[in-house]
């Protein structure tokens, strides 16, 4: 990319048609079709290019909504996508074309892509539905209100039919009453208070939260304020409430924390304050909205995250099909074009006008309804602690969801085989019947507790072995206390965070670093720590457990192509156990100042006290339902 820096929307438009402009080899004759992979995914081929084609519009869109204020070569090029389009649309929703989509069968994926198709319709419909003729006109609507003859997810889907009948009623067509009144309510049926839904799994809680069930009611408040302001108002003050909560997701330098499922979107994750800026929710401050859309989508400029023929690729960091879903095709990335509504607001727009502002961060914040205890350290460090999530049958659900922590700068790691070289246990305990090598994390918990102090949960490590984990924040350190109990002899392994092994993805000449070496691993008493030039990364049995660093199997984790993980190893008889650890993380300027800063840990009787200078923690560790 060589727009690395947005500061207005001439910045962000040059960005998305820089984006976009590789992708023009790869459409049909008829440009109904993208077909950008040969990877596999679960719907078919064919939706598969539908997708494709359909999630550029998600930037297109907005594109054509806001060209007014814009310099004269992008609106050329805006106008030569406009005819592009044009002509997929008519082969696509034609029955008697050879690119014709196809007819809509229940829980069909051409229903998500319908989202991004009349959303660009509604924000522009004197660019894609008045130049159509009426008999094209007429193939669009029917192949649209398929949707309302047809079985939807009861989760964020029911937005895909509200957004399909949003877009009948502003043009002025014949909608379905019913199916909107049906979809409100499951929607309604979602919300949990303080401005934060689920998306129909009552135990999971993603960035489908600020992506989709804000976004799209964001896109709905937007243009049906007139028409319905009381239930338009209702979604606003929602939005505002979760963004209070929502932006503690992210640093100031624009790195969110990956967390959840479908990150192959990468940044559709701050799309949602550029859609409250577009419904003129104003939850937290403009500059701050407006900082942290440019902030995280220049990060991700900055990844190796296309292709050499410049095609937006499956992965996080980097291409990585190890930790993408079933439902992750070729063209999925390309929801995180999500992200340029802002280039629907005019240059007169507060979120344009407003200058650029950092959020002021409390150190540690409870998210009561993400079941997470939020921190924010130095330089940028961002650590959630979480418990009670729970998610099932996308791929890497524990990983992705079950760990003790994330880590905005260190990510997490999804497991390739069981072994620990492969399996990458960071961030959790993993367990093995002793000498099997055959090790699981947890999944799923039995019971938790997440309080202002500590995050505590209650699960089955595997069958006859129990545990109750008590998770303490303490700066670039954090304490875990582990209560174990055993029916067998069992291997234990209390990983850390993962940390690069070479910090590059690419050799410069007269490069200076490069993979770690092993005088970078430091060995104490009763711990290891990986001290390197990008940050230092450690953890210490306070009851002897051995130290020892793990050559991860490449690519597993979200962030680095090759780690390294510190962790400490138990052998474990049967019976009951109490297991303590400390675990270090930093890569700011004082990370060996901070390493030297171990808490004191102390337990008596049920209780855990943490100690360092004036600061105590006191937290009981004991197995109760429902802790």
């Amino acid at each position: 990319m060589k727009h690395l820096t947005i500061r207005n929307r001439n910045d962000a438009a040059a960005v998305l048609l820089e984006m976009i402009r590789p992708l023009k080899a790869f459409y049909s004759p008829g440009h109904a079709w993208l077909h950008v992979g040969n990877t596999g995914v679960h719907y078919g081929e064919k939706s598969s290019r539908m997708e494709g084609f359909a999630r550029i519009l998600w930037g297109l869109g907005p594109l054509w909504a806001g060209l007014d204020g814009l310099n004269e070569d992008i609106r050329a090029e805006a106008e030569e996508w406009r005819a592009w389009y044009l002509e997929g649309i008519i082969h696509g929703t034609d029955p008697q074309s050879d690119e014709y989509w196809g007819n809509v069968m229940d829980y069909d994926q051409k229903m998500v892509e319908m989202a991004a198709l009349v959303t660009a319709v509604s924000l522009s419909p004197d660019q894609l539905w008045e130049p159509l003729t009426s008999g094209q006109k007429e193939n669009l609507y029917h192949f649209l209100d398929q949707i309302n003859r047809r079985e939807v997810h009861p989760n964020n889907w029911r937005y895909f039919r509200i957004l399909v009948n949003m877009a009948f009623r502003l043009l002025g067509l014949p909608w379905s009453e019913e199916c909107m009144e049906k979809d409100r309510k499951v929607i309604e049926d979602c919300y949990t208070g303080g401005g934060w839904y689920y998306d129909g799994n009552a135990g999971q809680v993603d960035y489908y939260i600020p992506f989709a069930m804000h976004f799209y009611g964001l896109i709905y408040a937007g243009m049906m304020e007139q028409n319905e302001p009381e239930y338009c108002g209702i979604l606003k003050s929602r939005s505002a409430e979760f963004s209070r909560d929502f932006v503690y997701w992210f640093s100031n330098d624009g790195n969110e924390i990956p967390y959840g499922r479908s990150l192959t979107y990468r940044f559709a994750h701050s799309a949602f304050f550029g859609a409250s800026a577009f419904a003129q929710v104003e939850g937290i401050d403009y500059g701050v909205m407006k900082h942290l859309v440019l902030s995280n989508l220049e990060t991700w400029l900055k990844r190796p995250i296309f292709d050499n023929s410049g095609v937006l690729t499956i992965g996080y960091g980097y291409p990585n099909l190890f930790m993408s879903e079933r439902y992750n095709g070729p063209g999925s990335p390309y929801w995180g074009l999500k992200a340029f509504i802002m280039l629907a607001l005019p240059d007169s727009h507060p979120f344009w006008a407003a200058e650029e502002k950092e959020y002021e961060f409390d150190r540690q914040k409870l998210l009561s309804q993400p079941h997470m205890l939020v921190c924010h350290e130095d330089q940028g460090h961002v650590l959630a602690y979480t418990a009670g999530q729970h998610c099932r049958n996308h791929g890497h659900c524990p990983e992705k969801y079950e760990k003790f922590v994330y880590s905005n700068q260190f990510g997490f790691s999804v497991s390739r085989e069981p072994g620990l070289r492969e399996g990458a246990f960071d961030c959790t305990l993993a367990v093995s019947l002793a000498d099997d090598d055959n090790y699981r994390m947890r999944y799923g918990v039995n019971a938790f507790e997440v309080n202002e102090r500590a995050v505590k949960a209650e699960y089955d490590l595997m069958k006859g072995v129990k545990a109750v984990s008590l998770i303490i924040p303490w700066g670039a350190w954090h304490v875990r206390v582990h209560k174990i109990q055993t029916s067998w002899e069992i291997d234990l392994v209390d990983g850390g965070f993962s940390i690069e092994a070479d910090p590059n993805f690419r050799v410069e000449p007269g490069e200076k670093t490069g993979k770690y070496t092993q005088d970078q691993i430091k060995q104490t008493e009763n711990g290891i720590f990986a001290v390197l030039p990008w940050g230092i990364s450690g953890a210490v049995s306070l009851d002897g457990g051995h130290g020892e660093v793990i050559d991860c199997a490449p690519n597993t984790n979200l962030l680095y192509n090759l780690t390294i993980l510190p962790v400490i190893r138990h052998r474990l008889e049967p019976g009951e156990h109490v297991i303590v650890t400390c675990v270090f993380g930093d890569r700011s300027e004082r990370a060996e100042e901070n390493m030297r800063k171990m808490p004191e840990v102390v337990i008596e009787g049920d209780m855990v006290i943490v100690k360092d200078g004036e600061k105590r923690v006191e937290e009981k560790v004991c197995i109760i339902k429902g802790c």
